[in-house]
């Protein structure tokens, strides 16, 4: 049985990222920094002496572009990649394409940081992190965790919400707790597993 490996990846910065607006499950691409930190991602996992078996990533164009460029750093370009919705970010609802700015003008400081940063209360039309939860965490044991366990390592390009639901669920995290965790732009987060699928170890790329 080798090694039980999952390493989690959250794309590099999206043209909106950049322009500070909320994204969701808007479709914009990287940004020239994006591609160089997605690039980074798979030069820093080849670093660690690490090769996948199988990938997994949302249906959204940043995090697909980003695990293309980090597999081509590891000269790994014809990996089995499965693409679900399950894994794309949490739906902003109406304020998706807004400028957080100009939101902050029409629904109050206060509002809006509540929608961004309450675990339960999602925006109009959108989802909470409670609701991304339900969603991606089906999916990760269903699909992703077997295959760890089988000892498949396997590597999960995605989004800041969504890998936030998989990372509340391996470390044991409360809401409150998965609320104060930040992801950075194309850091891979490196995981083994005990047989038990509790975590062995943890290693953050993040420079």
């Amino acid at each position: 049985m080798s090694d039980r490996l999952l390493v989690l990846v959250r794309h590099g910065q999206s043209e909106w990222n950049l322009k500070n607006l909320f994204t969701g499950w808007k479709d914009p691409d990287l940004t020239e920094k994006g591609v160089e930190e997605a690039k980074a991602a798979g030069r820093k996992l080849k670093a660690q002496g690490l090769s996948f078996d199988v990938a997994f990533t949302s249906v959204l164009r940043r995090a697909q572009h980003t695990l293309d460029l980090a597999l081509t750093e590891l000269g790994q370009t014809g990996l089995p990649v499965h693409k679900h919705l399950a894994l794309n970010e949490r739906d902003y609802g109406d304020l998706s394409g807004l400028n957080k700015d100009d939101a902050r003008k029409k629904w109050g400081e206060e509002q809006v940081h509540i929608w961004r940063r309450s675990y339960d209360v999602p925006p109009p039309g959108g989802e909470s992190l409670k609701d991304t939860l339900a969603r991606t965490l089906p999916y990760f044991v269903q699909e992703i965790l077997p295959c760890v366990l089988r000892g498949e390592r396997t590597l999960v390009a995605a989004h800041g919400n969504s890998l936030r639901a998989l990372i509340m669920v391996l470390e044991k995290l409360t809401p409150e707790g998965i609320l104060a965790r930040e992801l950075a732009t194309g850091a891979p987060v490196i995981y083994r597993l005990n047989a038990d699928a509790t975590v062995a170890s943890k290693v953050d790329l993040a420079s």
